[in-house]
């Protein structure tokens, strides 16, 4: 499937690969999705959106297997402190559902924190935009095509 995420990377000639996976709308958690395409938790990467008091709305991506940690983020931002939106506004920020929020090809620019686990992996997996697809490719790629800051911003589920 050709999302605009996919286009993205395909306009910048990144190389990835599409895994596809069955959805259970009561299971769009992050850890589910790593299970259903074969990777650790540690390895896939979802997205949030949060906003900070000084900065507006960034994206924040994480390891599914930890939770933002918003101090952290706040440091790296400029924020005096930043938090997660209200679901209901994730859609009309992004253009994605939750499920399906990818930092590739987002409604508007926004800024886009990495935590810095992802140097870890060969490859990593994120969303493709839609809920049923991820697309696997590598870090650095991936960090050059949302021009990504790298940063200290996950935490271990409490």
């Amino acid at each position: 499937m050709k999302t605009n995420a996919v286009r993205a990377l395909d306009r910048l000639g990144v190389r990835y690969q599409l895994r596809d996976y069955t959805v259970d709308p009561e299971a769009l958690d992050a850890e589910t999705v790593a299970r259903k395409i074969g990777l650790p938790p540690e390895q896939v990467f979802k997205t949030l959106v949060a906003r900070g008091d000084r900065n507006g709305v960034c994206l924040a991506v994480v390891p599914a297997n930890t939770e933002l940690d918003e101090k952290a983020l706040a440091r790296v931002t400029g924020d005096r402190k930043t938090e997660l939106v209200p679901l209901k506004e994730v859609q009309p920020l992004t253009g994605y559902i939750r499920g399906g929020v990818t930092a590739l090809a987002c409604k508007r620019d926004y800024p886009v924190f990495v935590d810095e686990t992802l140097e870890l992996f060969d490859v990593i997996a994120v969303s493709a935009g839609v809920r049923g697809t991820q697309i696997l490719l590598a870090p650095a790629d991936y960090l050059a095509a949302v021009r990504g800051t790298i940063g200290a911003i996950a935490r271990d589920k409490a």
